[in-house]
């Protein structure tokens, strides 16, 4: 196994990545989904907490050996920034949704100075709508980001050409590909959902796959 097709397993086998494509998931945008993602999960599950965190400290060793900083998403990364950091022996932050409402209205939280070389630690990257505002309040900041590293990313269009026009990198643990095809080998979906389940990756907005027009 790969380290993705590693890590794929890891969570399917807690649920913090679950597929059900013959009964949809909908998302908060309305959307249907075969796949529910829920990595707060890892937290609760020693084995493949650890798994995550020493994987996340290796793309920034390997991947960004020039960081300073971990930045963590709100507020799902905020753990694993944290645990990862601490592994790293390195300081980490975190970003807000939004700036507070009251004392000193830090958005960002944890020292910064500008110039300082950053990562962001995002816990699953879809769209790449939040983790790109989080990069930009990092970059008005005068933080120099040098790229996010991520748990999971489901690959999709929409959220790899946002992440290029904001010049972002990501380098994720393990991907939707992964995970739908360790899911088929493993018996948790039918082989043939394989295609279905990509088929919604490649085009959310295209409900065609429920009807098993991709099976």
């Amino acid at each position: 196994m790969t380290r993705s097709e590693k890590l794929a397993e890891a969570l399917l086998s807690i649920g913090a990545v679950f597929l059900r494509p013959e009964e949809p998931f909908t998302w908060a945008s309305g959307i249907k989904s075969p796949v529910y993602c829920d990595n707060r999960l890892t937290l609760t599950a020693p084995q493949v907490r650890t798994l995550v965190e020493t994987g996340l400290a290796e793309i920034v060793r390997e991947e960004y050996p020039q960081a300073e900083v971990l930045m963590g998403t709100s507020t799902a990364g905020i753990a694993h920034a944290a645990i990862t950091a601490h592994l790293l022996d390195m300081p980490m932050g975190y970003v807000r949704g939004g700036a507070k409402d009251h004392g000193r209205g830090n958005r960002i939280e944890g020292r910064l100075e500008p110039g300082q070389k950053v990562v962001v630690i995002e816990d699953l990257i879809s769209t790449g709508g939040s983790v790109i505002e989080v990069v930009e309040a990092l970059r008005e900041a005068g933080a120099e980001v040098l790229g996010i590293a991520s748990i999971m990313t489901y690959g999709m269009k929409r959220g790899l050409e946002r992440l290029k026009a904001a010049g972002v990198r990501n380098v994720s643990l393990t991907n939707f590909d992964a995970i739908a095809k360790v899911a088929g080998e493993t018996g948790r979906i039918k082989e043939a959902d394989i295609a279905r389940v990509l088929a919604f990756r490649d085009n959310p907005s295209d409900e065609s796959w429920i009807g098993g027009a991709h099976a």
